[in-house]
């Protein structure tokens, strides 16, 4: 049995492997499951363990919601569920972009106990939900049991604080308004009559509060842009002071427009020293245990990269995934990703393949997410030496 980055060759990929050093990173901790959030901090340079405050912030700094001292702020997600509220798909079927904008404004006009009510959509599925008032706390627990045919919860408090119990009912009374307005809406109207799943719940994780982190710039030297879909990965950059580099089409789904992202990069090199582009496709569809459209997806990318290759001169790539999302089981998991990294003055290693097994035996042998950073600025030479 191969894996989906084996299935794809040849690919450019493996190229730029035969030419580059390569490597094994464990991006939180070995064995350990990391979400999208904190996989991006450590890749980064930054310690989750010290910086994550939870993804909900991270969320809606993507979505260009400017949070403000004393919000709280979740990831959401449009869900099914059965009139007993057992959870049937935490997808809603992946609604459409368009339904799901529909579903979110009519959810913005909810208030509740003079508490502010900012929701946005994002990505198909996907949106953010900031309460905004006085003496709110993030210690509310998931309402989103990353699973289905169990029961949705209610929100409860972490702490044995007024703040945190106010917080949680103000968050039930909001779940329990929103599901009356699904319920009825036009929308999930029209796709219970064409045999869809209904979005009439929504499904709450990642509670948060604006992250105190020191720019990316300050610390490596290098001037930082991103090039994403998906609020999640420009919320995490926008953090650390990365400028957002807009791309028509970038959608962050399987249809997002690849080969525009590339030369947004290609262009964008001439004004920024450091570009994270980012490429949700792979991670959708082995979410959805789709590994022969993985093989597709990773085909693509590489090609899109390989036809403007010759543009760029004196620069450093890396290559590699911030979680392991196995197509065969659907979730992320704590296996090691597979790492390329390819520059002028590379040192190289044996290995011709790009894949997780052919990486394994790299120059750069095991290392830590939080590791990639310094690597790369040594190549950059942008390092300070550590002792005299």
């Amino acid at each position: 049995m191969r894996t989906p980055l084996q299935a794809a060759r040849p690919c450019f990929f493996d190229k730029l492997a035969a030419e580059g050093e390569t490597g094994l990173i464990h991006v939180v901790a070995p064995g350990l499951p990391n979400g999208s959030d904190t996989g991006h901090l450590a890749l980064l340079g930054y310690d989750p363990h010290t910086y994550y405050t939870g993804r909900g912030p991270f969320e809606a700094l993507g979505a260009g919601v400017e949070l403000r001292e004393g919000d709280v702020a979740f990831r959401c997600n449009f869900g099914t569920v059965s009139d007993d509220l057992v959870l049937i798909d935490r997808r809603a079927g992946r609604i459409s972009s368009a339904e799901a904008k529909e579903l979110a404004a009519d959810l913005q006009k909810i208030s509740v106990d003079g508490v502010e009510i900012v929701f946005k959509h994002t990505v198909e599925h996907r949106g953010v939900l900031v309460l905004r008032g006085e003496g709110l706390s993030h210690k509310v627990s998931n309402v989103d049991p990353h699973g289905v045919n169990v029961k949705i919860k209610h929100a409860q408090p972490l702490e044995d604080s007024e703040a945190a119990f106010k917080t949680a009912k103000v968050l039930n009374t909001f779940l329990q308004e929103s599901r009356r307005i699904l319920a009825k809406h036009p929308v999930n109207i029209r796709r219970r009559e064409q045999g869809l799943p209904p979005a009439n719940y929504v499904l709450t994780r990642g509670a948060g509060i604006a992250p105190k982190i020191p720019p990316f710039e300050q610390r490596f030297r290098l001037k930082p842009a991103v090039i994403a879909g998906g609020a999640l990965y420009k919320g995490v950059a926008k953090a650390l002071g990365f400028e957002v580099m807009d791309v028509e089409g970038a959608t962050g789904t399987v249809s997002t427009n690849v080969e525009g992202k590339v030369r947004a990069m290609v262009d964008g090199l001439k004004k920024y020293d450091f570009i994270l582009l980012h490429y949700k496709a792979t991670d959708v569809v082995s979410h959805d245990r789709k590994p022969l459209e993985k093989v597709a997806m990773i085909q693509r990318l590489a090609k899109a990269l390989e036809n403007v290759w010759d543009e760029l001169h004196d620069i450093y790539v890396a290559v590699t995934g911030d979680h392991t999302t196995p197509s065969e089981i659907g979730d992320h998991r704590g296996d090691p990703v597979p790492l390329l990294i390819w520059g002028p003055d590379v040192r190289g290693d044996n290995v011709k393949h790009f894949d997780e097994i052919s990486c394994g035996m790299g120059g750069l042998g095991r290392i830590r997410g939080v590791d990639l950073m310094p690597i790369l600025g040594n190549y950059a030479g942008v390092m300070e030496m550590y002792g005299e």
